[in-house]
């Protein structure tokens, strides 16, 4: 890196990261802008190992920092997409109610989604169902028509190709890995980079971060993987967009769903099991790092406690392809074991208090000259460019921007 001295410095490579540092370039053509990313490519952990879903805003607790900006940022997502041709597609999808007690959870789904705004959600019967997903079994399910399905890393490079496009003096640093931070030096692997505020974006790492640039946090990281299953070609017509199941109150999760790639393939998962590697993508990684970090906090073991039924059983179906297929047939009864093969998977970056508790909403503060996205979950992706919007306006008044 030639020039090491910058107006600003985002730590990040994800969209989230990208998107904040687009916003700000958009509106301060002359800052000189450093994104640092530590692998060679960017949206390389959450942004680029999602499910690629669009999310509407259905489920997020009205008025909440998350529905308005899922809401908000989706309709930004989409123009943006639309502008720079994206591949993307707003195919709707069904929440499918498989016996009586889900279906009388979907009147306050329905309820939920009207009070954040959604347009042309319904409760739809069996016949309906079948109208759109004609191998999906259930008794009723909520059409959801703003959901969509979209390539999140393309979005994620566009908006360093635009960076870049409004000042030539900024910069995009993959393969610099931030190790620590003192006022405004960063101390990377490719040295030290000055810079006279500092956005961290780091998702996974965001709690280990802000440690290190002196921020007092009750709150840890954990990470829990999620893995995916792909349908095979011969079975993939038995999916024609997206469906979901309806979500247990009592879990933190949404559970494992069907999703068609912009690709036009199709994905079902992902289960959610604690991991023992923040970027611990296969099932036998191992970081003792790491995992002293989340087993000496005592908000993981209060979590255990509170859902040890639902992580023994997302546990088992993790290292059982019979399980998880059990699962998946609740709503497709017709497929068959050799119709599935796993195809990857993705961690979650989980916060917790220490009653064990997950932070459940964005979190964005203030740390002196710099700011921390300590918190960004599901549906940050689809919320990145309000996000971005967020921590603009975060950085005008704070960093005294003109």
């Amino acid at each position: 890196m030639n020039n090491k001295e910058f107006d600003i410095a985002i730590v990040g490579g994800g969209i989230v990261g990208l998107s904040s540092a687009y916003k700000l370039q958009l509106e301060f053509p002359e800052l000189k802008i450093v994104v640092l990313e530590k692998e060679d490519e960017l949206a390389s952990h959450q942004s680029g190992r999602n499910s690629g879903v669009i999310h509407s805003g259905l489920y997020y607790k009205p008025e909440s920092f998350k529905a308005r900006n899922c809401v908000e940022g989706r309709k930004q997502l989409l123009d943006f997409a639309i502008q720079n041709q994206i591949a993307h597609d707003i195919c709707g999808k069904i929440v499918l109610a498989t016996n009586s007690f889900e279906a009388s959870q979907l009147p306050r789904l329905q309820k939920n989604g009207e009070k954040n705004g959604l347009k042309g959600i319904e409760i739809i019967d069996k016949k309906q169902i079948k109208e759109i997903e004609p191998y999906a079994d259930g008794i009723s399910a909520l059409w959801v028509p703003e959901t969509g399905i979209i390539d999140y890393k393309a979005v994620t490079n566009k908006f360093a190709e635009k960076i870049v496009s409004i000042n030539s003096k900024s910069k995009i640093e993959k393969k610099c890995e931030v190790l620590d931070v003192s006022d405004e030096l960063l101390f990377s692997t490719k040295g030290k980079i000055k810079a006279k505020n500092i956005i961290f974006c780091v998702g996974l790492f965001s709690d280990r971060l802000a440690k290190k640039d002196n921020l007092d946090l009750s709150i840890r990281i954990v990470g829990f993987r999620g893995d995916y299953f792909k349908i095979n070609n011969e079975a993939k017509h038995t999916v024609s967009n997206l469906i979901y199941p309806v979500p247990n109150p009592e879990f933190p999760f949404l559970g494992v769903h069907f999703t068609r790639m912009v690709d036009g393939s199709v994905e079902c998962g992902p289960n959610a099991v604690f991991t023992f590697k923040r970027e611990g993508y296969k099932k036998t990684d191992f970081s003792l790092n790491d995992t002293f970090d989340a087993l000496s906090f005592l908000g993981t073991w209060r979590l255990f406690i509170n859902h040890w039924k639902f992580g023994l059983n997302e546990y088992r179906r993790a290292f059982s392809k019979r399980l998880f297929l059990n699962e998946l047939k609740k709503m497709i009864p017709t497929l068959k074991l050799n119709d599935i093969t796993e195809c990857g998977s993705g961690v979650r970056a989980m916060a917790l208090n220490k009653n064990g508790e997950i932070i459940d909403d964005f979190c964005i503060v203030q740390n002196n000259k710099n700011i921390h996205v300590l918190n960004a979950p599901s549906p940050a992706a689809t919320a990145c460019m309000s996000i971005g919007d967020h921590v603009k306006d975060f950085a005008i008044e704070n960093f005294k921007l003109k």
